[in-house]
């Protein structure tokens, strides 16, 4: 009676390993779904021409983009979890919680300018 009590415990715990593998494995699919609920598409700075920040939409393929800084050690790879979607970015021209770019800018993030992935 223990010998099957043992195999029968032994393959539970062996599906239910296969199957938390399983799961894990599409997670990392829905992870930058998740991360994009939590912040804004754009920073914290608008585009100088248009007075509120900008959408380059890049390929939906693109998962990375790379961030350039004045300085020692300032560039840095960042993802690209937002979708493109014709959302309100606020109020028009130089309002709302926006900034204007900097008279000597410090990093290419000031310039208003984020990429969000196509929708195709």
């Amino acid at each position: 009676m223990s010998k099957y009590y043992l195999l029968a415990v032994l393959a539970l715990a062996t599906t239910a390993s296969a199957v938390g593998t399983t799961a894990s494995a599409m997670d990392p699919y829905v992870w930058p779904n998740r991360r994009a609920e939590t912040y804004a598409w754009h920073g914290g700075y608008a585009h100088s021409s248009y007075g509120a920040p900008v959408a380059l939409v890049v390929p939906p393929t693109a998962n990375l983009q790379t961030n350039w800084g004045w300085g020692v050690g300032s560039s840095r790879i960042s993802r690209i979890d937002h979708q493109f979607g014709r959302n309100y970015g606020g109020p028009g021209p130089f309002g709302g919680g926006f900034k204007m770019t900097p008279r000597w800018p410090h990093d290419t993030t000031n310039f208003g300018v984020y990429s969000v992935r196509g929708p195709w």
